[in-house]
């Protein structure tokens, strides 16, 4: 595994789990309003971690840890991705991860071996707008689109995920997702946040009002869609 980071304690990145939190280097998106370019555009400033080095640590933590969080980057890239699973839940630990939903048969394979507890994947934007929010002129949504299907024909726990960005999402786009996704979906809009070490400029979030005002948009189609990160 191609490994860039370990947070070592987080109490929000695994809903109702202390967890250490696992940073894969690498994306196959270019989101312009992606918080973490170091582990996209800027992997030479990100030193790899040794896999060994992650695996002591959480072995050293069995029992003060409850999961652990597989994320990036985009950890899919992986070729080991599935075997690094393997090796954490041998551990005994839940395991999460985080994924953009690009790589569904290798999505498929780690459902089908029973290697994840939680996934969260991100939902980029409505269909017709994938292009221009994930930064590849001509992105094929297809591979995006099987992966919902595989989660949400899965027994596997999971939630969708959309950060907001004033530039680029509207009501009517969140509504279009709405109309995607199955009604029963867990949905999750994420209020964005300029962490300075952005892919590119010039992006803001929505102020509280308009986080609400944008769940309000969703609730009809996605009764379940709640607020994240809204300050």
């Amino acid at each position: 595994m191609y490994l860039c980071g370990l947070q070592k304690l987080s109490m929000v990145d695994y809903p109702g789990k202390l967890a250490a939190t696992v940073f894969a280097g690498g994306c196959d998106l270019r989101c312009p309003f992606c918080h973490n370019a170091l582990l996209v555009t800027r992997l030479a400033e990100s030193p790899a971690l040794p896999e060994k080095e992650v695996l002591d640590f959480l072995s050293r933590r069995k029992g003060l840890l409850d999961g652990v969080v597989l994320s990036g980057g985009e950890p899919l890239l992986q070729p080991d991705a599935a075997d690094f699973l393997a090796r954490v839940r041998d551990l005994g630990f839940a395991v999460k991860l985080d994924t953009n939903g690009c790589r569904p048969a290798v999505l498929a394979d780690i459902l089908d071996r029973g290697l994840v507890d939680y996934v969260a994947m991100d939902i980029k934007n409505s269909l017709k707008k994938y292009p221009e929010t994930v930064g590849v002129p001509g992105f094929d949504t297809a591979p995006v689109e099987e992966s919902v299907r595989l989660l949400t024909g899965s027994a596997v726990d999971h939630e969708f995920r959309t950060t907001v960005v004033r530039e680029l999402h509207t009501a009517e786009d969140l509504a279009s997702i709405g109309r995607w996704l199955p009604g029963d979906s867990r949905y999750y809009l994420q209020q964005f946040v300029d962490s300075g070490n952005l892919i590119g400029s010039g992006f803001h979030g929505y102020e509280p009002e308009g986080m609400e005002a944008l769940r309000q948009s969703v609730l009809p189609l996605l009764p379940r869609t709640q607020l994240r990160g809204v300050y």
